[in-house]
């Protein structure tokens, strides 16, 4: 049922700022093929939320989420994730021993999917009042970064030396296994801290749902 009640200012002007930002990013890039990897996420989401806005748009905090997961994907698809220069200088200045920038991504991989998936769950499936519902979100927050770390190694298996920006693992061995732990945390950081305010905001839109 399209959804009449509610501005879509927001949102706009959220994907207005998302696309500045994609212009921005699509500018000399550090590396094109590299940044057609890093921000093809982002065209999917948008081939996805854009269709769909009237007939299922999700909370302002979810769109919130999403665009500044974009912004995190766009900047790090233009430096690449081993060269943003914010965390080189904090590479430098701390003596950390590798660019940060790409556990900041991972993190958000957690974060952002898990507020989405917990509000189409609760808007469209028995698992509303559930005990289940925080492990399934876990389940599919750890299933989309272990989807991400297949699609890094068929790049990568596909291209060679070309993928290794993509791949980003700065000599770590176990780069994929604390990508996908920075995934977990980020998932159940967000659950803990936004579930109070995104229920808040289901309320608001529920009855629209249920009409």
């Amino acid at each position: 049922m399209p959804i009449k009640t509610r501005t879509p200012i927001y949102p706009i002007v959220l994907l207005c700022g998302v696309m500045f930002v994609y212009l921005w990013s699509a500018v000399y890039p550090a590396d094109y093929f590299t940044w057609t990897l890093e921000m093809f996420p982002v065209i999917l989401a948008l081939g996805i939320l854009v269709p769909t806005f009237n007939r299922f748009r999700l909370t302002d905090l979810a769109y919130t989420l999403i665009g500044l997961h974009a912004v995190i994907l766009l900047v790090g698809a233009h430096y690449t994730y081993a060269q943003v220069p914010l965390f080189d200088w904090l590479k430098n200045a701390f003596d950390l021993g590798r660019n940060h920038y790409d556990r900041v991504g991972h993190l958000a991989q957690g974060f952002v999917p898990a507020i989405i998936a917990r509000e189409i769950l609760i808007r469209t499936s028995p698992l509303r009042n559930s005990k289940w519902l925080i492990p399934v979100i876990l389940s599919f927050c750890l299933a989309v970064s272990a989807a991400y770390e297949l699609v890094e190694w068929l790049v990568a298996v596909s291209t060679g030396a070309a993928a290794d920006a993509f791949l980003g693992t700065q000599g770590d061995v176990w780069d994929s296994q604390k990508d996908m732990a920075f995934c977990l945390v980020g998932a159940s950081v967000s659950l803990m801290l936004l579930s109070r305010r995104h229920n808040r905001q289901l309320v608001q839109i529920s009855e629209i749902d249920d009409g």
